[in-house]
């Protein structure tokens, strides 16, 4: 092991299972949320709470680790919180009444994350491609990859991708929702999303596969997303 990987805490949390046990939107909308630290310095970011903060955060505090921030993959509440289907899901306006911590989000999602959360412009740090936030002594990327919404972004940190709604391991986030673009999320994942290793675990928003996460180069090989080469071949398949 490298000092990375010896010092990297990361956790995959399922809400409907592991927190919101109860919560019939949670148990039908099978997100993922992710927590990511320094076990040395015990610093850790959550991405996309929601659903229940109190039981996020009480696992972080079992696990030893305290909060320092938020990532937020996209600003459909139940990523971070809003109306969802005449339901109310608590999201980052809740972490924030626990801890005035950093929200971090890509420079054109702010607005939409402020509309559906009602937290302020103030309360969030705002990013460009290629930032990295680092949580103790541990990097994380955030890569811009609209197409679901305009300011959707993927986290890459020690070999995993957090990749939100971009991409799961069957198939790619709506784009037929507002502020969605067909053509933006085929760049996102032929181009943005190129570089990434093979061997880079993917991590999803959802749970939409039998498993949870996946290794690049096998959901590269097996996702119908990455049949289609071409922009005329996208549009013919999610329009734009």
């Amino acid at each position: 092991m490298n000092g990375v990987d010896q010092r990297l805490y990361f956790r995959q949390v399922l809400a409907g299972r592991d927190t919101a046990r109860t919560h019939d939107v949670a148990r039908q909308m099978v997100n993922f949320q992710y927590l990511i630290g320094d076990r040395e310095t015990g610093d850790a970011l959550v991405v996309d709470p929601a659903y229940d903060v109190a039981g996020l955060l009480d696992l972080l505090e079992a696990d030893g680790m305290r909060l320092g921030g938020v990532l937020v993959t996209h600003y459909h509440p139940d990523h971070i919180g809003g109306s969802f289907f005449g339901h109310t899901v608590e999201g980052i306006a809740a972490v924030l009444e626990r801890a005035p911590v950093p929200i971090h989000v890509q420079r054109p999602e702010a607005d939409g994350v402020v509309k559906v959360t009602g937290v302020s412009h103030d309360d969030l740090v705002l990013h460009d491609s290629g930032d990295i936030v680092t949580v103790g002594e541990i990097p994380i990327e955030l890569i811009h990859t609209p197409g679901h919404t305009p300011g959707s972004q993927c986290f890459l940190c020690d070999g995993h991708l957090v990749a939100g709604d971009t991409l799961f391991l069957e198939g790619c986030g709506r784009v037929d929702l507002p502020g969605g673009d067909p053509e933006e999320m085929f760049r996102s994942i032929h181009t943005r999303l190129a570089r990434i290793p093979d061997d880079t675990v993917l991590f999803p928003g959802h749970l939409y596969a039998p498993e949870p996460s996946a290794p690049m180069g096998e959901v590269r090989a097996s996702n119908y997303v990455y049949r289609f080469t071409t922009l005329d071949q996208w549009r013919m398949v999610m329009g734009g």
